[in-house]
């Protein structure tokens, strides 16, 4: 409960005018009972005409003269809408990660803009059919009347077809159905339809899901999860399965429980190229109660989609981080696929992480969230063992198969034999060998384009973007594009420092890649798949279906190739530069490295054939390479967290980056120390751990200078208290240039 002497309301909350609260008294009798949320009714515009509104704010702060302020009318009578849910929502992401409480409520609201809606038309008989006959008999002998006779004779038949279909396949004008309903023979009837972003999905291979037997592990999570739902105690579960071990079984046995409880259901995934084949398998087995929300719909998409939710006519929805706040009414579940994945930490502000959003929507509607993956982020797994999460373990494969077999290759030794190729010998053994056998293969390269880096090997001059502190890439065209504001500029032939004609790409794209496999291999079928390849709606279903039914012997990618995708003919999985990802800078780099090799091996041998994995790395003694190669997490997890032990890197602590982005590089500096400063002095000695602040890892984008410090504590609090002292000071100081953005790590609330 907030207290407070005034409100900030917003009276419509759908739209656009999100960005336009208002500000009312609050009167005595509503002092102790008014919450953020509240759908309340409030005297507005010149007419004080009533309308309700809700509750955005609560604060002591007037920002106009109070004799010119309304007062609140009354509290709404009812139950919470789901509005109202979701600007709770908006005010614990506005609290817990810094944001303006517009800036939150524009994330908890995926539709934003009200659409126009579709619809369609029905031309419908309407005169007996004896009439209808009689007046095609006539139609039929005049020429000039065959468009009629066209019509009649399709209605005579049918009885009805759409409006569509009659201008289409009938080549009937709009004037000839007009002058039939004139004259009283026919009907048009309109009405209103939604947009159906997966209408075109198709089923699974042969038509329908089949309905595996449950393993006893898989019964087990189930019939414990509903039972804890049933008894009035929802929890929190972490599936800790290997790759292959029937995680998706799982979500739709607890999903279809939950549908019988007249519940609703959230599937979040970590990527869009994921979108196709989980909506596949649903749709078979849940029919037209399942739907998607991402960010390649139309915003009439979008907006259809969260309206047929709030109205209960769908009761699955499937995407990525943003899908977790579709409105559903009757929530039961949320499901929280490869919940490990970066793609769930939001890069903007507010900078939430899903999981822990996901477990505070949970709780306002007394819901399950279950979390799932192979290679559990670090944070869930700690949760676990601390008895926050309830742990469940899938220790087999759905299929009965076992896991690939690994090889690591170390280049170093293959470089020094005299192979200078991007493929050790062993990959293109046994790649020669799956191209004959008629088995697919798949090739992963953690990196993006036709090349890396451009730099000159006689002076080390490397080409760099001249509004960001990051290098070129060279992409095919001749073309060096800067990946973070888009620049471009031709390709260059002479060094622009020193004039050497040496100066080149470091070529480890996945242009290139394919280009070697071709010419390796010119008889085998390739499709290449990255950032480049899929910038188009339908893009990501395009290449994945050609893959999965066989038009390609070779798939090669980048990140989103690996990621939970269900292959059955792969059976050689090929992981290129393996450890680029070591080199991240990040104390994180150890376990997402893990975790992508570990999810890379995992789609090999996933059907009845066995599978393969070559892992080709500099750096074979890296306890992350060991431990993938060996497919063994909870060896990974005792060293890592050792590591993050030693060094209070979380979960073993909480850490806090501040960043201050500035015009001026001196200014921006100058700031990022104050707040430093600011942030120590506030929680007491000893209770924050700063680190700079120094120039960001990138230290300029789009002409704006990065300046960052780190705050480490063993208390949440600790920081969400120096976040606020922070925001305090700025609110006084309220610089002109220079903007901060607030970045907490994933602090286990669940």
């Amino acid at each position: 409960m907030m207290t407070g002497r005034y409100a900030d309301i917003i009276v419509d909350i759908s739209h656009e005018n999100v960005d336009r609260p208002f500000q009312y008294r609050i009167p005595d009798s509503l002092r102790d009972k008014l919450e953020t949320g509240m759908r309340i009714v409030v005297p507005f515009g010149g007419g004080n005409r009533e309308v309700e509104g809700y509750v955005i704010g609560i604060t002591d702060r007037a920002k106009c003269a109070e004799d010119k302020m309304k007062e609140i009318l009354r509290i709404s009578d009812g139950d919470i809408p789901i509005e109202g849910i979701q600007i709770k929502m908006a005010a614990w992401l506005r609290y817990q990660y810094g944001s303006t409480m517009i800036t939150a409520l524009k994330t908890v609201l995926p539709a934003r803009k009200r659409t126009r809606g579709l619809q369609s038309r029905r031309i419908c008989l309407k005169a007996s059919e004896r009439e209808a006959r009689e007046l095609l008999k006539k139609c039929r002998v005049r020429k000039t009347q065959a468009a009629r006779a066209r019509l009649l004779e399709r209605l005579c038949e049918e009885g009805e077809l759409s409006y569509e279909r009659a201008l289409r396949e009938l080549a009937v004008s709009p004037g000839v159905i007009h002058t039939l309903e004139k004259n009283g023979i026919l009907t048009v009837v309109s009405e209103d339809r939604y947009r159906d972003p997966i209408s075109h999905a198709a089923p699974t291979p042969d038509g329908e899901e089949k309905r595996l037997v449950l393993s006893g592990e898989q019964q087990r999570i189930v019939r414990d999860v509903l039972a804890d739902y049933d008894a009035g105690k929802p929890d929190r579960y972490l599936v800790h399965g290997i790759t292959g071990s029937g995680k998706t079984e799982v979500y739709m046995e607890l999903i279809a429980g939950m549908l019988a409880r007249g519940r609703q259901a959230i599937v979040l995934i970590p990527e869009i190229a994921l979108t196709y084949q989980t909506v596949a398998r649903f749709t078979a087995r849940f029919g037209k109660r399942v739907s998607v929300l991402h960010s390649r719909l139309s915003a009439g998409e979008k907006y259809d989609q969260c309206e047929r939710a709030k109205k209960g006519e769908i009761d699955i929805i499937i995407g990525p981080r943003s899908a977790l706040f579709t409105p559903f009414p009757r929530l039961g579940l949320i499901v929280i696929d490869e919940e490990h994945e970066a793609s769930y930490k939001s890069e903007t502000a507010p900078r939430y992480h899903a999981r822990e959003a996901a477990a505070e929507l949970a709780g306002y509607f007394g819901a399950s969230l279950v979390l799932g993956s192979a290679t559990p982020s670090l944070e869930s797994y700690y949760a676990a063992q601390q008895g926050r999460l309830r742990k469940y373990e899938l220790s087999r494969r759905l299929t009965g198969g076992e896991l690939a077999k690994v090889y690591v290759e170390d280049m170093r030794e293959e470089l020094k034999s005299g192979n200078r190729s991007i493929f050790s010998r062993r990959l293109l053994q046994l790649l020669a060998k799956r191209l004959e056998a008629g088995e697919q293969s798949m090739l992963f390269l953690n990196r993006r384009g036709y090349a890396g880096f451009v730099s000159c090997r006689a002076c080390g001059h490397v080409m760099k973007c001249p509004h960001c502190d990051v290098s070129l890439s060279e992409h095919g065209g001749g073309r060096l594009v800067c990946h973070y504001c888009g620049y471009e500029q031709p390709a260059v032939k002479r060094c622009p420092a020193c004039g050497s004609k040496y100066i080149l790409g470091f070529r480890a794209g996945t242009e290139q890649v394919e280009e070697q496999i071709r010419r390796l291999f010119p008889q085998a079928r390739t499709l290449r798949m990255d950032a480049d390849t899929t910038r188009r709606k339908d893009s990501h279903e395009v290449i994945l279906t050609s893959f999965l039914g066989g038009k390609a012997d070779i798939l090669i990618g980048t990140q989103m190739i690996v990621k939970g995708h269900d292959f059955p003919d792969v059976t050689l999985v090929g992981i290129l530069a393996a450890d680029l990802s070591l080199h991240a800078g990040d104390y994180r780099a150890g376990e997402r490295t893990f975790q992508l090799l570990t999810q890379a091996a995992g789609r090999a041998g996933r059907g009845e054939k066995p599978g393969e994995v070559v892992i080709q790395t500099y750096q074979p003694e890296h306890h992350a390479v060991r431990y993938a190669a060996a497919q063994d997490y909870k060896g990974f997890y005792e060293e890592e967290m050792a590591y993050r032990r030693l060094l209070s890197y979380p979960p073993a602590a909480h850490m806090m980056a501040v960043l201050v982005l500035s015009k001026e590089e001196e200014a921006g500096m100058s700031l990022a120390g104050e707040l430093a400063q600011r942030a120590a002095g506030v929680c007491g000695e000893g209770a924050l751990h700063i680190i700079g602040p120094a120039p960001a890892a990138i230290s300029r984008i789009g002409d704006r200078y990065r300046a960052v410090f780190y705050a480490r504590s063993g208390s949440a609090k600790t920081l969400i208290a120096a976040r606020e002292a922070l925001e305090e000071l700025l609110e006084r100081k309220r610089p002109q240039t220079e903007t901060v953005q607030f970045d907490f790590d994933p602090m286990s609330r669940y």
